[in-house]
């Protein structure tokens, strides 16, 4: 057996010291991946954030103001925002150091004519390395010696079926990986049968895994639109703050001629008008967005990227292990004419005349394999015939005879129970198979027909044969036996079950889904109808499209959604020229193969169960259980972040209006000011915690997923949701202004009327938080609703309003006065008053029968 002592004796490979040196001058065999962040680097980059700094600034301002509490409120969410987020990316990082397991597997190596077990992070050039079933390959290597060796080179290729090597004829030059019979193994690839010894040729970088990587450092990541869109809210909201502050100082100063009271009235205005609340929501909600995915086994490696999934308008899958199973299923025989199909019939048996074809292709098996063929004909051969005379466990294998490349076939020589013959079973390519038993044209043609049928449906097609020969001494080849041909075995890589939904759903929620793959054109097609691949007839190969320009590639990417037998480097040129036509583009992919278009594209989802390292850190989110009904439920999640957090800005927005105008109307029209610092102070106390826990928890609108991705363009705080919020605010600022005017023209005091106004801002505040969280329910449906957090901040904001109102040294502190029954009233309906006018908008808009004029989905 190669791989065995007596085998490898001869073969001395490198000593110790020659290994050192090489180690120490090409370095270890690592992969170009992302350093380990510790805890440190990920700290750092928590609170280097431009606008968490702004927070940070802001608790200082209140600090050199002489207002602790009010700094200790806003450095309190500093530290709650910052333990969030470090807490995410530990996880996250620790995640991801659990799925390492591909890029530095274990090697078996000869030195100094010994074998040896090292880390495949030590494996160097010309080391000499055994390989047998199930064995990572650690190097790009050239095969000295070989029997049976199949490798598993999707990762690379993004071809389902496992591969043949050969032994290396010495002239041979290193090719890139893919099809039959090279002598050549690559990196990150798998041993699915056989053994071999190999001479490793490339490590590290220079290996064909390592190239890929190369190609991953020169594409630039971008900041999501998210990040662009707060940075100019942020910008906007500062400048206004700003110059309201300067007018406050200025009318203050010359109608009252008091300008060390300006100063203080325009700081205090200039603080209630901070974003302060922005950052708290764009890190809350991605951080708790982020959370909430996790749920759906779906890992957020970069969390501003959530945004950019509920935006998605294109999703590009590979076939091998993200559509299918990327596991062989035995659904198709065929023998003597006859066709019969195990997936169709679904039966507890078997017809008679299959039982040989069963019987002989577990003979044509290793007993206990590791190629997955070969188990799944060993579990159809128990399920179907266990306990029948077709299973031989007690019989003994006598020889191999391997394939090669004049021969696509391999024959199993068992001893028979009667000791005088030999039984020997072959399985292998149909057409060697047809060779060796020397067909006639009438039964060439019944079996060509039947693998006809068999390929256009996707199949992996194996052929089987069968023989006896008299115990003598076996012959050289296996063309000595009379061979008598069974049948056909047909195979399958089953989709996963809940992909042709997902789909669906993905395409009725405006999202083209495209399949990219390695494999034949054929199986792509069958593979597209069967999961409802829009316009499955139409297809592109890589060599189609090598002979494409970029203008020609994207014109023909408009319609076509099905790319078969492409490289690496072909699925980096789709994805760009799908991002060069506008979209959004969603990758999804495990291997090696996918990770430059992982990274390219808007949003790349690896998978976690099976990959590599480098396609991990390639994305922005990784399936930790490779379903692809996640990714929709991901883009579900995302759109409905997206959503809230627009609610929430428009509420932060429509909030800061009356309280900007109750600051500075009355220094206006020389009235008694309303709003002091601890007034403000209060407000945000509600306005912090509802534009964050209370509208993220908010859930999705229901046709979420039946409208079309939003609209590039569409920005989180467009000019529709500008005038609405504005308005909002405006209509606030009018209901409480008129209580405040009424309560001074009535005779009651300033205490009174303040306290009055500031009871109406209060309950108009916890108004509009609710008519917010819905464009399309009404109020009542909106309390109706399982919102704990909304419940929470509205009991809260009550029973704080009461606190302040009644309890006497809070009054004092608040410079508020008492107030009656009919008081509390009359705040309480100037509260719903100032907003009625949109809840009626909102059931005019839903007897609208062209739909919604406003909220999400329209711009």
């Amino acid at each position: 057996m190669i791989g065995s002592e007596k085998e490898t004796q001869d073969i001395k490979g490198l000593t110790e010291k020659e290994a050192l040196e090489r180690l120490a001058r090409d370095g270890y065999n690592e992969l170009p991946s992302q350093k380990k962040q510790n805890i440190f680097v990920i700290f750092f980059n928590v609170v280097k954030e431009p606008m968490l700094l702004l927070l940070i600034g802001c608790g200082l301002i209140y600090l050199f103001l002489g207002e602790p509490k009010d700094a200790l409120i806003l450095l309190s969410f500093v530290f709650v925002v910052v333990g969030i987020t470090f807490y995410q990316k530990r996880k996250t990082e620790r995640t991801l150091e659990a799925l390492r397991d591909l890029s530095s597997p274990r090697a078996l190596v000869i030195r100094d004519g010994r074998e040896k077990r090292i880390a495949g992070r030590e494996v160097v050039k010309d080391d000499i390395i055994i390989l047998r079933e199930g064995d990572r390959v650690p190097v790009d290597a050239v095969v000295i010696s070989c029997s049976n060796l199949s490798v598993d080179e999707s990762l690379l290729t993004g071809e389902s079926a496992p591969v043949r090597k050969s032994e290396w004829d010495g002239k041979e030059k290193a090719t890139q990986p893919g099809g039959d019979d090279l002598a050549f193994v690559y990196s990150g690839t798998l041993v699915v049968q056989g053994r071999g010894i190999v001479k490793a040729i490339s490590v590290g970088i220079h290996t064909e895994m390592g190239k890929i990587g190369k190609v991953l450092r020169e594409i630039r990541e971008e900041d999501t639109l998210l990040q662009k869109e707060t940075n100019k809210i942020v910008r906007k909201f500062s400048i206004a703050g700003i110059i309201l502050c300067l007018l406050v100082m200025v009318v203050y100063g010359l109608t009252r001629g008091s300008w060390l009271n300006g100063i203080l009235s325009g700081l205090t205005l200039s603080m209630a008008m901070l974003p302060e609340e922005f950052p708290v929501v764009l890190l809350i909600f991605l951080t708790l967005g982020a959370w909430r995915i996790s749920k759906s086994h779906v890992l957020t490696r970069r969390a501003p990227v959530i945004e950019t999934l509920g935006a998605a308008t294109v999703l590009c899958s590979d076939k091998t292990g993200t559509l299918t199973l990327n596991s062989m299923h035995l659904t198709s025989l065929c023998t003597r004419g006859n066709y019969y199909d195990i997936e169709k019939e679904k039966t507890k048996s078997l017809p008679e005349a299959v039982h040989d074809l069963i019987e002989y292709g577990i003979l044509a098996s290793q007993k206990d394999p590791f190629d997955p063929i070969e188990k799944e004909i060993i579990r159809v051969g128990e399920f179907y015939l266990s306990g029948s005379e077709h299973i031989h466990n007690n019989w003994k294998l006598v020889k191999e005879y391997p394939l090669s490349k004049a021969l696509l076939a391999l024959s199993h020589v068992w001893e028979s129970p009667d000791k005088q013959n030999f039984v020997i079973a072959a399985k292998g390519s149909p057409e060697a198979i047809a060779d060796l038993c020397h067909l006639d044209d009438a039964s060439q043609t019944e079996i060509t027909k039947c693998i006809e049928e068999m390929a256009e449906r996707g199949l992996r097609i194996l052929g089987v044969a069968k023989a006896s020969f008299r115990k003598t001494d076996l012959p050289d080849a296996q063309h000595d036996f009379t061979f008598k041909f069974v049948g056909l075995l047909g195979f399958i890589d089953p989709l996963r079950p809940t992909v042709p939904q997902a789909v669906k759903e993905a395409h009725g929620a405006g999202m083209r889904v495209i399949m990219i793959t390695g494999d034949y054109p054929v199986t792509a097609k069958h593979i597209a109808k069967k999961i409802g691949l829009k316009n499955p007839e139409e297809c592109i190969t890589g060599a189609e499209l090598g002979k494409m320009d970029q203008l020609e590639l994207r014109e023909k990417i408009k319609t076509i959604n099905i790319f078969a037998r492409v490289i690496p480097e072909q699925k980096l040129l789709i994805v760009n020229a799908l991002k060069a036509n506008g979209e959004i583009v969603a990758m999804t992919g495990d291997g090696v193969n996918d990770a430059p278009a992982l990274k390219s594209a808007n949003i790349g989802i690896a998978m976690g169960e099976r990959g590599t390292d480098v396609a991990r850190e390639a994305s922005a989110l990784v399936l930790l259980n490779d379903d692809f009904s996640s990714i929709v439920h991901a883009v579900k999640l995302g759109r409905r972040i997206f959503d809230n957090l627009k609610k929430a800005v428009a509420y932060i927005f429509a909030i800061h209006v009356p309280i900007a105008g109750m600051s500075f109307l009355p220094i206006l029209f020389q009235m008694p000011i309303v709003l002091l610092p601890a007034h403000i102070a209060f407000l945000e106390l509600i306005i912090d915690p509802a534009c964050s826990t209370v509208f993220e928890a908010c859930p999705e609108e229901n046709n979420i997923m039946k409208r079309p991705p939003r609209d590039l363009r569409e920005s989180l705080f467009d000019k529709k949701t500008f005038i609405y919020s504005l308005l909002q605010g405006l209509s606030i600022l009018t209901v409480v202004f008129m209580v405040f005017v009424a309560a001074l023209y009535l005779g009651k005091g300033e205490l009174e009327a303040r306290t009055l106004a500031f009871a109406t801002l209060v309950f108009a505040n916890i108004i509009v938080i609710m008519t917010n969280l819905s464009w399309s329910k009404n109020l009542f449906e909106i309390a109706r609703s399982k919102n704990k957090a909304l419940l929470s901040v509205s009991l809260g904001a009550v029973a704080a309003l009461g606190l302040v109102i009644y309890y006497p040294p809070l009054r004092s502190l608040f410079h508020f006065a008492k107030l009656s029954i009919n008081d509390i009233a009359i705040t309480f309906v100037g509260g719903i008053a100032s907003l009625a006018w949109f809840e009626a908008l909102k059931a005019v808009n839903r007897r609208m029968p062209s739909g919604r004029f406003f909220g999400p989905g329209k711009n």
